[in-house]
């Protein structure tokens, strides 16, 4: 008898999985869209605004029903709060990703303005370092 096919091992990684984080701006994409403030969702679902601002961030995940709660109080498709299936993060869902963060483009002018190479290898460490850590401050 055959052998069943192993798994490839799980990588565990720090920060939320980029899976979530496409699932929250999604959930926040819907939610701005219609104009609804993230109480009202969370009044709607039966959790704090807090919990929805971690949902919309990607630092906790969606279960299967709130999400379908979610997507039924916002009149969208549960689908249309998932990530596409072809799991490769496209330049558009990037491009998505920094429409949504107010300070992005601000982030990159200044990052594309340093005329020094090593520098500018040098503010990417640190932001790669600052967005591994699970106390770095949002000035979003």
């Amino acid at each position: 008898m055959a052998k069943p096919a192993q798994q490839p091992p799980v990588v565990h990684s720090r920060g939320p999985d980029p899976i979530d984080v496409e699932v929250g701006m999604n959930l926040r994409r819907a939610r701005r869209d219609r104009g609804v403030s993230q109480s009202d969702v969370g009044d709607a679902l039966g959790i704090t605004f807090q919990q929805v601002q971690k949902y919309e961030r990607g630092a906790n995940r969606v279960s299967a029903s709130m999400l379908v709660k979610a997507a039924r109080y916002l009149g969208v498709r549960a689908a249309d709060l998932l990530p596409p299936d072809d799991n490769v993060k496209s330049s558009e869902a990037l491009l998505r990703r920094l429409a949504d963060t107010p300070a992005a483009g601000r982030a990159v002018e200044a990052y594309c303005a340093i005329p020094n190479p090593t520098m500018r290898r040098t503010v990417l460490q640190l932001m790669r370092a600052l967005s591994a850590h699970p106390d770095a401050v949002s000035d979003d």
